[in-house]
């Protein structure tokens, strides 16, 4: 199988650089990176990628057994790793892509040396001292109003998970992002990111891990990101100066700013 085609595969920035391995969200692709990249790719190899099922990636190749779990993504991450046979890469991955780097750095610790977890969240639904965020209920009524009618559930959803209602049209993109995503992968993709819990996996990270949050964030409070920190030992805590899900799109220049001075830490 073409691994770089599966993937739709795109690398910039300077050859023999460290390597960033650059990884979107649910309902996103490679695409939600751009505001980042050049400041990134001054310095660094990035490498970007779409999930299969999203953005420019073989649909062909998507099957609901792969990818009705995180692991059948963090699959998706170690071949690409292999098929450009990266060493210690940065994995940098937002929202639920931040628990799928943490599954391919146990699973390939020799390529992914250090995780970057952009608005991470290892569960989302509320657990006795735990808060997610959402109830139970929450998320069941989520689901259920996704998999009814789920370009009407992109449209209300997208900018509440973006924030900022000043600026409109970040919303939109996400809404947009959404709505160019099969509905049927879409509802495995989400029954995924939010019916998994992903907090016994923290225990096992070993890697250098930077942890970023936004201020306010709808999706993942920061209860949510105080968790992380607390679960990864040694690992460091980063509250941007934004609102959102997104930060990479709303606040690009401070997310920028925190990822570099994390990567200088490392050298």
């Amino acid at each position: 199988m073409d691994i770089r085609r599966r993937n739709n595969v795109s690398v910039t920035g300077p050859e023999g650089s460290p390597v960033l391995l650059l990884a979107h969200g649910f309902g996103c692709d490679q695409n939600m990176w751009r505001l980042v990249v050049p400041a990134l790719a001054k310095r660094y190899r990035v490498v970007l990628f779409d999930y299969v099922g999203s953005g420019g990636s073989d649909l062909r190749a998507w099957t609901e057994e792969r990818y009705s779990s995180l692991q059948g993504y963090a699959d998706d991450v170690v071949d690409v790793c292999e098929e450009l046979d990266l060493r210690q890469a940065v994995f940098v991955g937002h929202s639920v892509s931040a628990m799928v780097g943490v599954l391919a750095a146990q699973a390939a610790p020799e390529r992914i040396g250090a995780l970057v977890m952009v608005t991470p969240s290892p569960c989302y639904i509320d657990d006795e001292d735990y808060r997610g965020g959402f109830s139970t209920e929450d998320i069941d009524e989520l689901l259920a109003s996704l998999e009814a009618n789920y370009l009407g559930w992109s449209s209300a959803m997208a900018p509440v998970i973006m924030g900022n209602p000043e600026r409109p049209e970040l919303g939109q993109e996400l809404t947009n992002s959404f709505c160019a995503t099969d509905p049927d992968i879409a509802r495995v993709f989400a029954r995924t990111t939010f019916l998994t819990d992903s907090r016994e996996d923290l225990k096992g990270v070993s890697a250098p891990t930077l942890v970023l949050e936004c201020e306010q964030d709808a999706i993942a409070p920061r209860e949510v990101g105080a968790y992380v920190h607390a679960a990864i030992p040694g690992s460091r805590l980063v509250t941007l100066d934004a609102t959102g899900h997104c930060p990479q799109l709303s606040a690009p220049e401070a997310t920028t700013e925190a990822i570099l001075a994390f990567l200088e830490s490392l050298t």
